[in-house]
């Protein structure tokens, strides 16, 4: 039911965002750090300038139907140089496994110590990507849940880590 819900919301919420980031001061994408960028969907518009940050990582923890018409591919992305790698999650209420949350913080270390960035992105760059960039912050800090997320939240207001969101980062902590 989840997924089904998530579907039929995708291209109102998708709209709703874009007119915020036109009409607030929310922006469509904010640096964590001299990694990770965590961000909202990156159209193939914002190729160049995605490039121009270093990014040669992308991390979508988007399903596929969200990226199909407006994102790059993964064929698209290594075109220009770009590794993606894909942790779909279900939009709204969906929770990164803890799979995917170690397979997306090694990731982005990969890139880190090679001197690149990495976009880690889904539909708004609020909830099922910001709880991976803070098991990132967690474990390249060793801070707890709650201080990552209080990171992401002063660099981009907007963040929404729900509380399964918690409890999975929690539980991503405990295991450090």
């Amino acid at each position: 039911m989840s997924s089904a819900l998530a579907r039929l919301l995708f291209y109102p919420t998708l709209g709703y965002n874009v007119v915020m980031e036109k009409l607030s001061s929310r922006r469509w994408f904010d640096r964590v750090d001299e990694t990770v960028i965590l961000g909202a969907l990156p159209f193939r518009s914002m190729t160049a300038q995605l490039l121009e940050e270093n990014v040669r990582g992308v991390v979508t923890m988007n399903e596929e139907y969200e990226t199909k018409r407006f994102c790059n591919s993964a064929q698209e992305w290594r075109a220009v140089g770009v590794e993606q790698l894909r942790l779909s999650t279900v939009d709204l209420t969906g929770v990164p496994s803890l799979q995917h949350l170690h397979r997306g913080v090694e990731f982005v270390l990969q890139h880190r110590e090679r001197g690149c960035c990495v976009y880690v992105h889904c539909k708004a760059g609020r909830s099922r990507s910001a709880t991976l960039v803070a098991a990132y912050l967690i474990r390249l800090h060793c801070w707890t849940p709650e201080e990552a997320c209080q990171k992401l939240k002063s660099v981009r207001s907007h963040v929404l880590v729900r509380r399964a969101q918690m409890d999975i980062l929690r539980k991503y902590y405990t295991q450090g």
